[in-house]
């Protein structure tokens, strides 16, 4: 079974091909995976899902030789990768992995500049390129290339080691359940951070998860396997919207229908204009904006920004001119986030509104529960017509 989608923009190298591939071990009831075959556009990212003991771990391994596959063939731009030595093939794939894997005794940097150093790249040319990472992943090198990993959160070490796993530009990348081993709120950042980061810098992924929230939310195509064999490969709408079989369908869940708003990210609804007033403005000043129609404050409340458009918190009219607040402002929410993550995060913070930001952390505007419920039938109605 093959089936292939490239989303729009794809660079033109990194088609990964998986031919027939089969892994068998000796004594085993049956192969672990059997007569796999699927072609990954450049630039797509291909997310491998499936009950535990399904292989998707083992077919992921097969494209880097850390298992060789018993039959079959695995090609990246048309070559084999047996035909490549498995040092060479490994240092050319960025392979990111649930416990990251970072070497304790190295630094940030030190991190990052493992494949580059190992291919003999010049110094000031590995310098450039983890700076340019840590900038990318939102760690400033200034504070954080000379920290150690045990000095890190979870979701900054998780980071580093997606940036270890770009620092040489592969044009692959292999990842294999990156995000669940940090809390719900830290997975969700790390996988919002992951998307931004990947149409800046677009790779060809494969991606193991044993989420298909995740899934739905991650892929550009989602391959579900069953007794090491693929059993449906689908763009996520056309997979919610007409699953191949039963075990695809119960493997989706019943709420296929909620899953849909997963299809659906902010930066795809018009935002509602936010009431934003620069912190430190007079308060007079205000209310002449407000006078002439250039200011419509929120249920009698402006949002102060700093200088650079954050949201710092909600101030109301009659309160203008006061010393800055210490309320947070909740939630705040990316552009990437999908529809179903941001009701979810209205829910949880009892907002009718949320703040949404750009990558910088600038408000861009604001969206309602109303705006959210409203748009349901849009991509319910899209998978439908798969």
């Amino acid at each position: 079974m093959t089936a292939s989608a490239a989303p729009a923009g794809a660079p033109r190298a990194g088609v990964l091909e998986l031919r027939g591939i089969s892994k068998r071990y000796r004594g085993a009831p049956r192969d672990a995976v059997a007569e796999l075959s699927l072609t990954v556009p450049a630039g797509a990212v291909c997310v491998l899902i499936g009950p535990s003991g399904c292989g998707k771990t083992t077919a992921l391994k097969m494209v880097n030789r850390l298992i060789e596959p018993s039959s079959g063939e695995i090609l990246i731009d048309g070559v084999s990768v047996r035909d490549r030595r498995p040092a060479d093939l490994r240092r050319e794939i960025g392979y990111v992995i649930q416990q990251v894997g970072l070497l304790p005794h190295l630094t940030v940097f030190a991190n990052i500049a493992t494949v580059p150093k190992l291919l003999g790249w010049p110094k000031d040319r590995i310098r450039t390129r983890a700076d340019e990472l840590m900038r990318l992943i939102g760690l400033e090198p200034e504070e954080y290339a000379h920290r150690y990993p045990a000095e890190l959160s979870g979701g900054q070490q998780q980071r580093v080691g997606l940036a270890r796993a770009l620092a040489a530009d592969p044009p692959v990348m292999l990842m294999d359940e990156p995000f669940s081993a940090v809390d719900p709120i830290t997975r969700e950042r790390l996988q919002n951070d992951f998307l931004r980061l990947h149409r800046q810098v677009p790779k060809t992924v494969v991606f193991v998860s044993h989420d298909i929230d995740e899934a739905v939310k991650m892929a550009d195509l989602v391959a579900v396997m069953d007794g090491g064999r693929l059993i449906q490969c689908a763009p996520p709408a056309e997979l919610l919207s007409a699953p191949a079989n039963s075990f695809v369908a119960d493997f989706v869940g019943a709420d296929r229908t909620l899953k849909g708003l997963s299809l659906v990210r902010l930066e795809d609804l018009e935002l509602a204009p936010a009431p934003l007033v620069a912190e430190g403005t007079p308060a007079e000043s205000v209310r002449e904006r407000i006078a002439a129609g250039a200011l419509r404050p929120l249920e009698d409340a402006v949002l102060v920004t700093d200088e650079r458009g954050r949201p710092r918190y909600w101030r109301a009219m009659d309160r203008l001119g006061e010393p800055a607040g210490t309320a947070r402002v909740e939630p705040v929410l990316d552009r990437v986030t999908t529809l179903r993550d941001a009701l979810a995060a209205l829910f949880e913070a009892g907002a009718a509104y949320g703040v949404v930001v750009d990558g910088d952390g600038a408000c861009v505007g604001l969206v309602g529960v109303d705006a959210i419920t409203g748009s349901l039938r849009g991509p319910v109605a899209r998978s439908e017509a798969a």
